[in-house]
């Protein structure tokens, strides 16, 4: 995973502290953004990847896998390695097939209220290990905003048809031939329009790790996809998820994060029926669903608020909103943060 440049002191008196950025740029074809954020992030990617021992595949396997299950993909990360530095590894690395193990917890629900549908996440790891940008791209025609994951990937995102999708960790440790969550997200963002389009994709797209996806859009519809190398895809009205499928396989992992208590926060949230932004923005706001322990590397490094009817989101902090942005906007700006013991601030 990424590391990148902070300034992080264990103070005793003060308590934990991390400054990080949050980067905001958009462009409609992968050049100065995308190079950028390449500049920042792929020395700490790199030294992920290869310490753990690179694909679990050739370059040449990972790429006729692109042709096969993505091909819409295959010019664009392309294009991507030719405006990149010269890196023998970066091609393989942008394919996502068979990567090492990558695990990213989180909290989503999809609902609606008065202003339409919409979709809340909070996105939960060590914040070092995160690139901490929002990217509204139009690399292959259609206009998408999203925050980074894996450089080309997305954690979560919205497209200009008003696809909403958000990845949480399925607590499952089976690893299988498959593509990188990440860049799953990316490709349903980049060829569907609707839900229906988006589980067509994840029927058929092989996923390396267990992962569950929630998606709405315009009409509403909501639906929770959990996915895995092991077994098929199983798809849900379910309008939340935390970090367990089935029931939780990993007990450890399963009290560290906390997956329980936060699913039973958000199931009886909406057992009433769909609960409206601001009752869930501050619900994924305060604990335990919202993560402080930064110093373990397990904390809250952003929410994210999606808006099908306007293919928007919101991005917030402990203290507040970082702002309102489209899929029709430019984006070129810096956002100073600070996480600590209290939770995550904009400076």
């Amino acid at each position: 995973m990424t590391v990148v440049a902070e300034q992080m002191h264990d103070n005793p008196t003060a308590g934990f502290v991390m400054n990080r950025e949050l980067l905001l740029l958009s462009e409609d074809r992968p050049q100065d953004g995308w190079a950028q954020i390449c500049r920042n992030f792929w020395p700490g990617w790199k030294k992920w990847y290869l310490s753990k021992g690179k694909m679990a595949a050739t370059g040449k396997e990972a790429k006729h896998a692109v042709r096969r299950y993505m091909p819409e993909l295959e010019r664009m990360i392309d294009r991507l390695c030719e405006v990149a530095p010269d890196d023998e590894h970066l091609h393989d690395f942008l394919t996502f097939w068979c990567p090492p193990r990558y695990l990213a917890n989180c909290s989503q629900v999809a609902s609606s209220d008065a202003h339409g549908p919409f979709l809340i996440r909070n996105y939960d790891l060590d914040p070092t290990l995160n690139e901490l940008t929002l990217l509204r791209s139009a690399w292959r025609g259609k206009k998408v905003i999203g925050m980074v994951d894996g450089l080309s990937g997305l954690s979560d995102g919205i497209n200009e048809h008003g696809l909403a999708v958000s990845l949480s960790f399925g607590g499952r440790l089976a690893v299988g031939r498959g593509f990188g969550v990440p860049l799953i997200i990316r490709y349903v963002l980049e060829v569907c329009t609707d839900i229906q389009d988006a589980i067509e994709v994840l029927r058929y797209l092989p996923c390396h790790m267990s992962y569950n996806v929630t998606l709405t859009d315009r009409s509403g519809k909501i639906v929770t996809a959990f996915i895995a190398p092991d077994r098929p895809p199983m798809f849900r009205s379910q309008n939340w998820a935390t970090n367990h499928q089935l029931g939780v396989e990993l007990s450890g992992h399963g009290r560290f994060s906390a997956t329980l208590e936060r699913a039973d926060i958000l199931q009886h949230t909406m057992s009433a029926g769909p609960a409206d932004a601001e009752t869930l923005k501050h619900i994924f706001l305060s604990k335990p669903v919202f993560a402080t322990r930064y110093g373990d590397g397990f904390g809250t490094v952003f929410t994210s608020l999606y808006r099908p009817e306007t293919c928007s989101v919101d991005l917030l902090f402990s203290n507040g909103s970082a702002g309102h942005w489209t899929v029709d906007d430019t984006l070129n700006s810096i956002i100073s943060l600070q996480f600590d013991d209290h939770g995550s601030h904009i400076q």
